[in-house]
């Protein structure tokens, strides 16, 4: 029997020093490789290019796996070539690596293909030829614009037979999920990922049109959803092989149609059939105002969400067209969390046209002392290609950084009106340790033992928060465990390194940062420690603590941007209005 090969690969990207980041164990599970995956493996199992041909699926998570091109390379040969990389989920930041990976199979005659949020994102706001697409079409990779649910079949079927087309554009059709193949990966790649955490996507599309995101131009802005059949369908398969951990990848599960009736599904399956589940998700910042949806999540097995908050100054906010996040309801909603005893990370962006280097220290501070916030990510605002932001600057022509190697939200891509690039650089650094200083993490984990969020669980998650810019020099969302490095995978273009040099360097720096990281573990450990055996540890509070009252209007969340004060005055006349009309 023939056997096709399909080897799955979803790229990294290379490190200012132009190494690929790799880890012995990674921190975020890909759902976009998942969800190929369990396509792919319906594919072979239907036996889509006949009864007489196998489909044989390799899967390379490149932030954990090591891409062996030569042994990639060898296994092609021994099968005459046929099959096809497919090269998954691709992020702008990634599209550089990935041609990388590309080259040698194309230069060797094999079929390759690429998809993902780069080519989706700018066949859908661009001119199909704008941002490096070109390269695809002079090295012949297939582009492939949309979503792989029903249209994965003729791909194959094309590369079996050597005529992928340059592009498939899928874009204008998004097909629904119900009912389709369910992401799935194996456990040996699950284990991979730091706590053995997979990943699935229970609805896409957003309703919001925040400009600076590309989620909304690629998956659209209508809800499409699995069933809770479907949903049930992942985890059944997953605890099958002893998986248990999952980060829900929709871009906002509050705003998902389906959410109750899939937590009411993975309720039951927690309550009543044992399976201990844990959660991610990813909500909005007034999802504290749909009935039930907070005490459904904690009961569903949620115990970590991630908020994309954005910024503290309503002016920014509107700049960004995220009128949804109104920061008179932040503590609220946060507070709602609180009393589930759900850790809560926040995404916060810096480089919004009223940003400078002064008000974003003086913001941090205002979210330490009044937020009730665990974890705060900081991104800068990036032109990410397939965004309404990028899209603007392009067709104005304002320069952008030429390399998309940069456009992971952690570079400065373009000019900022009120910052140098150097600033607005260092300001992203010294944002990492204005929030997570000592002082600051004493203080989180005496939050999570007085409401009962997991004070162990917020340790590791200390830990990691507040090394990974220093350590590693890359974002915690790209850090690990153990950093991986081959001189032979430095990007192309920059000097080919002496092993005499690199190996005793990098076992050195290596030794060093797992030093530091070791000590600065023991430091959380003795404070996690000694909070938690603290007779008092259930009745800290603070100013973050207090309940919402009258006394937040003085707060400096709501007083120290005109913005602030502007929405306090609005919510102030909407209630006078409203106490008019109903006396």
């Amino acid at each position: 029997m023939k056997a096709f090969q399909l080897v799955l690969i979803k790229p990294s990207h290379y490190d200012d020093d132009g190494y690929v980041i790799r880890w012995w164990r990674a921190m975020t599970p890909s759902n976009s490789l998942a969800a190929v995956y369990g396509i792919a493996a319906d594919c072979a199992e239907r036996q889509v290019l006949g009864s007489d041909v196998a489909i044989e699926i390799q899967v390379i998570d490149e932030t954990n796996t090591r891409v062996d091109i030569p042994a990639l390379l060898a296994r092609f040969a021994r099968n005459d070539n046929f099959g096809c990389v497919a090269l998954v989920g691709v992020q702008s930041n990634q599209y550089p690596r990935a041609l990388d990976i590309a080259r040698p199979f194309r230069a060797a005659g094999i079929e390759v293909a690429i998809g993902g949020f780069h080519v989706s994102g700018c066949l859908s706001m661009l001119d199909g030829h704008a941002v490096g697409l070109d390269a695809c079409r002079d090295m012949g990779i297939a582009i492939f614009a949309g979503e792989a649910e029903g249209r994965l079949d003729a791909v194959i079927a094309d590369a079996a037979a050597g005529r992928l087309a340059p592009v498939y554009n899928y874009m204008n059709d998004l097909p629904g999920m119900e009912g389709t193949p369910v992401p799935f990966l194996p456990r040996k790649h699950v284990e991979r990922t730091l706590g053995a955490s997979s990943s699935f996507d229970a609805g896409r599309g957003c309703p919001y049109q925040c400009s600076f995101c590309t989620i909304i131009n690629v998956q659209g802005r209508k809800s499409r959803y699995r069933s809770a059949d479907d949903v049930e369908r992942i985890v059944r398969l997953n605890w099958a092989q002893g998986i248990r951990k999952f980060f829900i990848t929709d871009d906002n599960f509050a705003r998902n149609r389906e959410w109750e009736t899939t937590f009411d599904r993975l309720i039951e399956l927690r309550e009543k059939e044992g399976i201990p589940l844990g959660l991610m998700i990813q909500v909005d910042t007034l999802c504290h105002k749909i009935p039930g949806f907070m005490e459904k999540a904690r009961r569903a097995g949620v115990n970590k969400v991630f908020i994309g908050l954005e910024n503290i100054n309503p002016a920014n906010l509107a700049a960004a067209k995220k009128r949804q996040n109104k920061i008179t309801e932040y503590r609220k909603m946060l507070l709602a969390w609180k009393a589930q005893g759900i850790l809560t990370i926040a995404g916060y962006i810096l480089g919004f046209p009223a940003d400078t280097a002064e008000t974003i220290r003086r913001d941090i501070e205002i979210i330490k002392q009044e937020l009730p916030i665990d974890l705060l990510e900081f991104f800068c605002l990036t032109p990410l290609p397939g965004s309404e932001d990028h899209q603007t600057l392009w067709r104005n022509g304002v320069a952008m950084d030429p390399d998309l190697n940069n456009y992971d939200v952690e570079h400065v891509c373009t000019a900022h009106a009120r910052m140098s690039p150097q600033e607005w650089r260092d300001i992203y650094h010294e944002a990492w340790h204005l929030y997570y200083t000592p002082a600051h993490m004493k203080v989180l984990l005496r939050r999570a033992a007085a409401t009962g969020v997991p004070i162990g669980n917020l340790a590791k998650y200390l830990l990691t928060f507040s090394t990974t810019d220093r350590l590693e020099n890359v974002h915690p969302l790209q850090g690990g465990i153990l950093r991986l490095k081959r001189p032979s995978e430095r990007r192309p273009g920059m000097p080919r390194e002496s092993a005499w040099l690199f190996w005793p360097r990098f076992a050195w720096h290596t030794a060093a940062k797992h030093a530091a990281l070791a000590a600065a573990a023991a430091r959380l450990l003795a404070w996690q420690t000694a909070i938690s055996r603290s007779p008092g540890a259930r009745d800290y509070t603070d100013q973050a603590l207090t309940p919402v009252g009258e006394d937040d209007d003085a707060l400096d969340l709501l007083t120290k941007t005109t913005g602030a004060q502007a929405a306090v005055a609005h919510i102030r006349k909407v209630a006078e209005l409203t106490a008019a009309r109903s006396a």
